[in-house]
């Protein structure tokens, strides 16, 4: 099968619209049977789109494990900022996988969020013009964590970076979840665009899809060396639905972990 080479193509197209920072998003665990679903989000600056990609950038999915552990060494300190977010197998049950997947993503949003005012960069939303953003900070109406997000000082004189996001597929369950009550707050909410296969053709997709990938390969494969849920083999199939593992629920029940309001056998 002939891999396909992400490239910036669509964080170009970003950037011609004004963005300043691109957060790149994808999902692993969706069709699993147990554990978390995650949401991998990988940031970068404008200035960054163009630049050389990390050798053998690609959609996780068309990686090996030994593949995706040596691309993760690199990516992890590749992207200006990045972070995974979580939903639990309780969660996924109680609120259903669309919620539970836009919160997720929301959650590693804000952790973006939290590093980007660490190292001094003020955002704001990408659908606010900078401009108006300017007219907005101008007056008595919103306090100042209202504007640069958790609380921490701006700097004085930087240029707010818009903040636009690529979600690999194609529903925006992102934005949808902005109003749950689950939701963390997002102070510069992004706009959103999504892309079929994104985490393919995407560069900062790509990136998100391999973080991700490998952060909850590594949760499952650690949980699976605990007595109570060895028999599940998560190692091997790191929660979903294998033959092996079906049979495992049938023979012990489903553990603590599983999403049991889903078929399980």
């Amino acid at each position: 099968m002939t891999q396909i080479i992400p490239t910036w193509e669509t964080e170009s197209q970003l950037v011609a619209q004004g963005a300043g920072l691109i957060c790149g998003f994808d999902e692993v665990g969706r069709g699993a049977l147990a554990g978390p679903v995650m949401v991998g989000c990988a940031a970068f600056q404008a200035s960054r789109v163009g630049e050389q990609l990390p050798k053998h950038l690609r959609d996780s999915k068309m990686l090996n494990e030994k593949s995706r552990e040596k691309l993760y060494s690199s990516l992890s300190s590749w992207p200006d900022l990045w972070a995974v977010g979580a939903a639990s197998n309780a969660e996924i049950d109680a609120w259903g996988i669309s919620l539970a997947l836009g919160v997720a993503a929301l959650r590693a949003l804000a952790q973006v969020e939290q590093q980007a005012y660490k190292a001094g960069l003020s955002l704001t939303s990408g659908s606010i013009q900078p401009s108006l953003f300017d007219e907005i900070i101008s007056t008595d109406n919103l306090e100042p964590s209202a504007v640069s997000g958790a609380g921490d000082a701006e700097v004085p004189g930087a240029a707010p970076l818009r903040v636009f996001g690529i979600l690999d597929g194609p529903n925006d369950y992102i934005s949808k979840a902005l109003d749950s009550q689950h939701a963390p707050q997002i102070a510069a909410i992004p706009q959103m665009s999504t892309q079929v296969k994104g985490d393919a053709h995407c560069a900062s997709v790509a990136a998100a899809s391999d973080l991700a990938k490998v952060t909850r390969d590594r949760i499952m494969e650690e949980l699976a060396q605990q007595d109570k849920y060895a028999a599940y083999e998560w190692q091997n199939n790191k929660g979903y639905g294998t033959k092996a593992h079906r049979e495992a629920i049938k023979k012990h029940g489903p553990s603590d972990l599983h999403r049991v309001t889903w078929r399980l056998v």
